[in-house]
């Protein structure tokens, strides 16, 4: 472990960096219920192709029926989340003038949109990944790598012509790097209390860890759907990725699970007296019961 020095930057709170990768749908052209297609499913009452504005939006770009999508059966709008890649988009790179007042800018925009959604996402992991590492070359790395992601995502040309898996890649490669890290300050890398099955992408749905210590587990991109954590302890628990539709979190301890995301938690059910992560908002189902 390399010692402090000048020329590294300190980790940053997440609580004061995040600020900027929160929806701003005031602030939006409605990208989300534009430049994205959805098929008919239990997340989305009807189809719907990419670049085609909701039969649901109105002209002023609110929805129509936002008070009643879950009754409506539009579950999947409930738990979508840009990361601020909307207003970035909106009036970041095309001065607050909407692909109805300017058609001829509607393909860019929402190619620009999609892209820069997936750049904010990484944004999101890399302030967590920069707050919590313990080496300080993995922060700065994480810092350059936000650095290059907050330069491209504020230049409409480099946007559209970036590479985006090469970068996912990159990033991806620390976020990793600093999950083990930070599973193993757990003293749970490797621990024999940790069943095999809790592995990435692992096959959880249903499964039972009422009042489990989890702690350090790493369950990047598993299937908790409809899993029983509650009065789990997450601690240190990578969820890169996790699906946690309807997983019970009721009085879960995810105060330090790794790399969790407000779609996550929008998607899953707990209560008031669920811990949750710095910068991320209780739904307010939960908080009602």
């Amino acid at each position: 472990m390399h010692s402090t020095s000048a020329r590294f930057p300190e980790p940053a709170s997440p609580a004061r960096t995040r600020s900027s990768l929160r929806p701003d749908c005031a602030n939006c052209f409605a990208l989300c219920c534009t430049a994205f297609g959805f098929t008919r499913s239990a997340d989305f009452a009807l189809d719907k192709p990419a670049g085609a504005p909701c039969r649901n939006l109105a002209s002023d770009f609110t929805c129509t029926i936002h008070d009643s999508l879950l009754p409506r059966g539009f579950r999947g709008c409930t738990v979508f989340d840009c990361f601020g890649a909307g207003q970035n988009v909106s009036h970041g790179l095309f001065s607050g003038k909407s692909w109805l007042e300017n058609p001829g800018t509607k393909d860019d925009m929402f190619a620009a949109f999609k892209a820069s959604r997936q750049l904010h996402e990484m944004l999101w992991y890399l302030v967590e990944a920069q707050a919590r590492t313990f080496d300080p070359d993995a922060s700065l790395q994480a810092a350059r790598l936000r650095a290059t992601i907050e330069h491209t995502a504020g230049r409409l040309p480099e946007l559209l012509s970036l590479d985006i898996q090469e970068l996912h890649s990159r990033v991806r490669t620390l976020l990793m790097e600093v999950s083990e890290e930070v599973r193993a300050s757990c003293c749970a890398a490797g621990d024999d209390h940790l069943e095999p099955e809790l592995a990435p992408g692992a096959d959880l749905m249903g499964s039972n860890f009422r009042s489990r210590r989890l702690c350090g587990a790493d369950l990047r991109g598993a299937w908790l759907i409809a899993a029983d954590l509650r009065g789990s302890d997450l601690s240190g628990v990578d969820l890169l990725g996790a699906d946690l539709r309807d997983a019970r979190l009721d009085g879960a301890d995810l105060s330090q699970a790794l790399y969790v995301t407000q779609p996550q938690l929008n998607s899953a059910k707990g209560s008031a007296a669920t811990l949750l992560p710095p910068d991320l908002t209780m739904p307010p189902s939960w908080r009602n019961g």
